[in-house]
C-alpha cells in the first residue's frame, strides 16, 4: 500500500499534525524519528537540516582570504548537512526514499524560509538525480485541529508554489554572494597591513546598520539653536485658560526647525510679553466634531514595534512569544506576516473568535466581546476584510481556541493581539476639537481643547491607556476649555517667556528601526501609506528581528535602555562602503529594491535567472572597486583630535586606517607618530583615541582578538620606543612590570581591599591586577615572597573592586553573569571564589536545584558553618527533616579518592557511580567537552592529573576514576 510523507519543519508540529489527523485518518504508530498508520508517515526536520555551499573547487577557506581569490561565483551551488542535525537529516532522507512512500507533503511554516527547508531536503534525498516523487504543499495560517484538517483537504499544487520556492532559493544564494564575498573583500581590504581584521557583510545587515549609522551622523553633526516661545494666561469670567504666541501670517520654509510659534530672537519675545500684560483680548473660536479609528491589525513588524514601545521587548523576543503563542498554545494566528488585513470569507471565523472571547476567563475584555457581538460590530468593512491587501498570510489575530498556562510575557503580548483585534471592529473614537485665538494689541495667541464625546474603540484599551495606543497618538485628548461667551473681552493674566533649545533627531530603538526597515528608510508616518511601501522595505517580517540582532552580536551596534548606538566598527565600515561608492550597501532604499524583486518573483512577475544576474554583476563590482582602490585614499568626515602629538606636539587627524600626526598646522607630513584605529580587530572609539592620546593609557578594554581569532581584553599604552625614535601604540596584560624590573611599588594612600587569602598581607589595585603588597617589590620587602594576583578582568567580566572586597572578606563574590567561555565563546555565570587547595581564585558555579535534600558531607557542614545570614537559617531549617529521615538509612559503601581526585571532586569516600556523575559536573560546568565531538572530554591542569593525558573518551572516564578511588 502506497503512503504519504509529510514533512514538517519542527517536531511539535508533527506532533499537532498526527493529533488532527487521527481522527479521520486513523491511529498512528510512534517510531523514534516519525509516526505512521496506512495512509501517512509524518515526520519533522528541526529547523534548517541542509544549508547551501559553494563546491569545493569554488571554495576559499579563511586562511586565504585576498584579492587573489574573489569574487567567489559559483556556477551552481552543492547541498552540505548541517552539522549538528546530521541524524535527522538522514532518518528523513531514509523515509523519502522508501519504495511505499510515492509522495511528499511539505508541512514546514507557511512562508519563504519554509519553503526552501523543504526543497534542500527534498533536493538532498535525490542526490545527483531528482527524487522524484510528486509534492502537495499544506499551506496553515492557524495550528488548531480544524485548520489543520482544512489544510489537507485543500493543498496546494507544486505548481502553485514555483514562484515562492524560486524566491526562497534566490534569496539563500543572494545572501551567500554578497555576505561571502562582501565579507571577504572588507576583510581583505582591512587586513592589508596585516593580522586578521573580520569586517562582515550582508545584503540586508549593512543597509540597515546605514540607517543607524546616518541617524547617528545627524545627531553629531546636530548644532543646537536657541529659540523662545511666548505663554500667556488669560482670565475669564468661566475661569483660567492659557495660551501660545504664533504668527498667523508663518509660511514653511527651508528652515528644518522653523514653527509659527518659535521666535529667534530674545529680544523680540520679550517685547511681545512685555507688550500683551494686563491688555484685553478679543477672542474667536471654531469647535468641531472630529473621528479617530481604530489603528489596524497587527502584521509581525507593528506587532514587534508595539511591544518593544509597550513592554521594552527586543523584536526577537516577540517573534518568539508569537511563535510559541501559534505553534504551542495555538492561541494566535501564523505570526511571520506582512499583511495587516484578513480575508474577505473570514467574517464568520471573526465572529466565532469574538464568541470564545466573550466566554473566555479574560474578564476585563469579556464584555466587550460581548458587547461587540450583541451591537453587530463585527460586520464587512474593506479596511478589515480585503484580500487585496492579503499576501500568503493575513493579519495576527487571535483564533478560537483560548489559550491557557501562558507565561507572564505570552499573556502580555496575547492581551495586545486580542485588543488590537476587538479594537478594530468597534466605532471610531469621538472627539470635539476646538481652537481659539486670542487678539491682543495685534499678537495672537492659540489654546486647543480636545475632548472625548465618545470612546468608541479606545473602550477596550481604558481611559489610562488610551494615550499609549498606537505611539501615544490614539488619545492625545489634550484638556476641555473653560468657556468664552460671544462677544466676552478676556484680560491678559500674565504673560511669560520660554527659553528652549532644538532637540537632534532621536536615536533609533528597536521599534523606530523596525519601522525604517519596513519603509527602507523612508520617513513614511502614515500606516497604511506605510503598508503600500512595504513590498520595499529591508528583510522580511520574519528576518528582521535576526538582522538587528546580528548586528548587536558582531558589535556594529550596542544596545544603551531602548537606544540602538552604532559603534566606531559600524562608521569604519560605512566610510569603506562609501569611499567604494557599493551604493547597494550604503542605501536603504536601494536594497529595499532587492526585496521587492524578490516579492516579484514569489508572484512570478520576475524571473530567477534576472534576479540573479543583478545580484552577480553587484557582487563583481563590490570586489572590483575594494580591490581597486588606494586604502589611504578613501574619502570620509574624519576627526581631529584635541590631545597633541606625544613626539613633537603637532595636530594628530584621523584617516580611514589610522590616527596620525600632521604636524603644527595640522596640514603637513607630521613627524611620523601615528597609531591604528583598530589594534587586533577590535575599532577605538574617537573618545577613546582621545583619552589614550592624552593619558598615554586606556583600558583594560574588551573585544581584541588574536591572530588566532582568541578573544582578550587588555590596556593600551602609548610608549617611548627608543629605537625608532617616536612613540608607538602597545598592550599592556597587566603583569606586573615591577617584578621583572625589580622597580618599587609604593601602595602609600590605597586602600587595602581586605586580607591576602595566602599570607594574610593587605591586597591592593596595581595595573590591570588586584596583588598582595608582598607579591611585588616594595620598600619594606623589595624581594615578593607571595604570588596572589587575581585579574581585574576575567573571561571579559570586570571584576569590580568591591566585588574582590567580598571575596576576600567571605571567599566568593556575588553571581557573577559576563563571563565569556573562551572554548565555547558562550557567556556563563558563575561565583569568584579563593580555592585553597589550587592556590588561586577559582569558578564555583550555582547549584541547581534538586527534587531530594543534599546529602550531608563534611564539605556541606564545612560550607554551612562559614554562612551566615537568613538564607542560611532557612536551608538548615529546610534541611532538618531531610537529615532526620536520612538518618535512619544505610549510608553507601565510599573509597577515599586520590589526592589528583580529590581537588577535582572533594576528599570525602565516595562510590564510583556518584564519582563518574560529580566528574561529568565538573566536566560540563567547565564547557571540556569537545565541540566537534561531544564523546571526546579535554583536559584541564586538574583533570589532566587523573587522566594521565589531554583528553579521554567518554567510555574510558569510569574505569580512569576506578584507579584513583581507594
Amino acid at each position: 500500500m502506497t503512503k504519504t510523507l509529510v514533512i514538517a519543519e519542527k517536531p511539535s508540529v508533527a506532533q499537532d499534525i498526527v493529533r488532527a489527523l487521527t481522527p479521520v485518518a486513523g491511529k498512528f504508530d510512534k517510531h523514534d524519528e516519525y509516526f505512521e498508520n496506512e495512509q501517512y508517515v509524518v515526520t519533522s526536520a528541526v529547523g534548517h537540516l541542509v544549508e547551501i555551499q559553494a563546491p569545493e573547487e569554488f571554495d576559499v577557506k579563511r586562511g586565504k582570504w585576498s584579492f587573489a581569490h574573489l569574487p567567489v561565483i559559483p556556477p551552481y551551488f552543492d547541498l552540505k548537512p548541517v552539522d549538528k542535525t546530521k541524524g535527522r537529516l538522514n532518518a528523513v532522507v531514509k523515509l523519502a526514499k522508501r519504495k511505499d512512500v510515492t509522495d511528499l507533503v511539505n508541512a514546514c511554516d507557511a512562508g519563504r524560509e519554509g519553503e526552501l527547508i523543504f526543497r534542500l531536503i527534498e533536493q538532498y534525498a535525490g542526490g545527483a538525480k531528482p527524487l522524484g516523487k510528486p509534492v502537495k504543499r499544506l499551506w496553515l495560517q492557524s495550528m488548531t485541529p480544524q485548520a489543520i484538517r482544512d489544510g489537507f483537504a485543500h493543498l496546494r499544487s507544486d505548481q502553485q508554489m514555483q514562484g515562492l520556492a524560486h524566491a526562497a532559493r534566490s534569496r539563500s544564494e543572494a545572501d551567500w554572494l554578497v555576505g561571502i564575498n562582501g565579507t571577504r573583500a572588507m576583510t581583505a581590504f582591512n587586513s592589508r597591513d596585516g593580522g586578521f581584521f573580520l569586517t562582515t557583510v550582508g545584503r540586508v545587515q549593512t543597509p540597515t546598520l546605514s540607517l543607524v549609522v546616518e541617524r547617528e551622523e545627524k545627531i553629531r553633526k546636530f548644532v543646537s539653536r536657541d529659540y523662545w516661545e511666548v505663554h500667556a494666561g488669560f482670565h475669564a469670567e468661566a475661569g483660567e485658560y492659557l495660551g501660545k504666541w504664533f504668527d498667523p501670517k508663518w509660511k514653511k520654509t527651508d528652515d528644518p526647525e522653523g514653527r509659527a510659534d518659535r521666535l529667534w530672537n530674545l529680544r523680540e519675545a520679550e517685547e511681545i510679553a512685555h507688550a500683551v500684560r494686563g491688555k484685553a483680548a478679543t477672542v474667536t473660536e471654531e469647535s468641531k466634531p472630529t473621528t479617530q479609528a481604530s489603528p489596524l491589525l497587527f502584521d509581525l513588524t507593528s506587532l514587534q514595534r508595539e511591544a518593544n514601545g509597550k513592554f521594552g521587548f527586543s523584536a526577537k523576543t516577540t517573534l518568539a512569544l508569537a511563535q510559541s503563542l501559534y505553534e504551542r498554545h495555538k492561541a494566535l494566528t501564523y505570526p511571520r506576516t506582512d499583511s495587516r488585513a484578513l480575508p474577505e470569507d473570514y467574517l464568520p471565523v471573526a465572529r466565532n473568535t469574538f464568541g470564545m472571547l466573550a466566554t473566555s476567563g479574560m474578564r476585563h475584555l469579556a464584555p466587550y466581546a460581548q458587547q461587540a457581538l450583541d451591537d453587530n460590530y463585527v460586520r464587512p468593512s474593506k479596511r478589515i476584510f480585503d484580500n487585496s491587501k492579503v499576501s500568503d498570510h493575513f493579519a495576527i489575530i487571535p483564533t478560537t481556541q483560548a489559550p491557557s498556562g501562558l507565561s507572564d510575557a505570552e499573556q502580555k503580548l496575547y492581551d495586545l493581539v486580542v485588543r488590537r483585534f476587538m479594537a478594530v471592529f468597534f466605532p471610531s473614537a469621538e472627539y470635539m476639537v476646538t481652537t481659539r485665538i486670542s487678539q491682543v494689541v495685534g499678537h495672537s495667541f492659540k489654546t486647543e481643547g480636545k475632548v472625548l464625546v465618545k470612546p468608541g474603540w479606545l473602550a477596550i484599551y481604558g481611559k489610562e491607556a488610551a494615550n499609549e495606543v498606537e505611539d501615544g497618538k490614539a488619545g492625545d485628548k489634550g484638556q476641555p476649555l473653560v468657556a468664552v461667551e460671544p462677544g466676552e473681552m478676556t484680560h491678559t493674566e500674565f504673560a511669560e517667556v520660554k527659553s528652549l533649545k532644538t532637540k537632534p533627531p532621536a536615536r533609533y530603538s528597536e521599534a523606530t528601526l523596525l519601522g525604517a526597515m519596513e519603509s527602507a528608510g523612508k520617513q513614511v508616518e502614515d500606516e497604511e501609506l506605510r503598508s503600500a511601501m512595504q513590498e520595499k522595505g529591508l528583510g522580511t517580517p520574519a528576518t528582521r528581528a535576526a538582522i538587528i540582532e546580528g548586528l548587536l552580536t558582531e558589535k556594529y551596534m550596542l544596545r544603551e535602555g531602548r537606544e540602538l548606538i552604532p559603534t566606531a566598527k559600524a562608521f569604519q565600515l560605512m566610510t569603506l562602503l562609501r569611499g567604494l561608492q557599493v551604493e547597494e550597501l550604503c542605501r536603504a532604499d536601494l536594497t529595499g529594491e532587492w526585496e521587492y524583486k524578490l516579492a516579484q518573483m514569489e508572484k512570478g512577475q520576475l524571473s530567477r535567472e534576472a534576479f540573479m544576474q543583478q545580484i552577480q554583476a553587484m557582487t563583481e563590482k563590490l570586489v572590483k572597486k575594494a580591490k581597486e582602490y588606494d586604502r589611504d585614499t578613501v574619502p570620509g568626515d574624519y576627526a581631529t583630535l584635541s590631545a597633541p602629538c606625544p613626539n613633537c606636539g603637532g595636530v594628530v587627524k584621523e584617516n580611514y586606517r589610522r590616527y596620525a600626526c600632521t604636524g603644527a598646522g595640522g596640514n603637513g607630513e607630521g613627524c611620523g607618530f601615528s597609531f591604528t584605529k583598530s589594534p587586533a580587530g577590535r575599532t577605538f572609539e574617537t573618545t577613546e583615541a582621545e583619552q589614550l592620546l592624552r593619558e598615554r593609557r586606556i583600558g583594560p578594554l574588551e573585544g581584541f582578538r588574536s591572530k588566532a581569532g582568541w578573544p582578550f581584553t587588555a590596556e593600551v599604552t602609548i610608549a617611548r620606543d627608543e629605537e625608532a625614535g617616536n612613540y608607538k601604540l602597545e598592550f599592556d596584560f597587566g603583569d606586573d612590570q615591577n617584578e621583572e624590573s625589580g622597580e618599587i611599588v609604593d601602595f602609600t594612600g590605597q586602600e587595602s581591599l581586605g586580607p591576602c587569602p595566602v599570607c594574610g598581607a593587605p591586597v591592593y589595585e596595581h595595573g590591570g591586577n588586584y596583588v598582595c603588597a608582598k607579591a611585588v617589590p616594595t620598600a619594606q620587602q623589595p624581594t615578593p615572597s607571595c604570588n596572589f594576583k587575581s585579574g581585574k578582568v576575567i573571561l571579559q567580566q570586570p571584576v569590580e573592586p568591591a566585588q574582590m572586597k567580598k571575596l576576600l572578606d567571605t571567599g566568593k563574590t556575588d553571581l557573577l553573569d559576563k563571563f565569556i567561555s573562551n572554548r565555547t565563546r558562550r557567556p556563563f555565570k558563575a561565583f569568584l571564589a579563593w580555592d585553597a587547595a589550587a592556590g588561586k581564585v577559582n569558578f564555583e558555579f550555582e547549584q541547581r536545584e534538586s527534587k531530594y535534600p543534599p546529602r550531608k558531607t563534611a564539605a556541606a557542614a564545612k560550607t554551612g558553618a562559614a554562612s551566615t545570614g537568613k538564607a542560611s537559617a532557612v536551608a538548615k531549617k529546610a534541611a532538618k527533616p531531610a537529615a532526620k529521615k536520612a538518618a535512619t538509612r544505610k549510608p553507601a559503601a565510599g573509597k577515599a579518592p586520590s589526592a589528583q581526585l580529590a581537588a577535582v571532586i572533594g576528599a570525602e569516600p565516595v562510590a564510583r557511580p556518584e564519582a563518574v556523575k560529580k566528574m561529568w559536573e565538573y566536566i560540563k560546568a567547565h564547557n571540556l567537552q569537545d565541540p566537534k565531538d561531544k564523546r571526546t572530554i579535554l583536559a584541564d591542569d586538574k583533570l589532566r592529573a587523573v587522566f594521565g593525558k589531554d583528553s579521554i573518551g567518554m567510555f574510558e572516564l569510569a574505569g580512569v576514576l576506578g584507579q584513583h578511588l581507594g
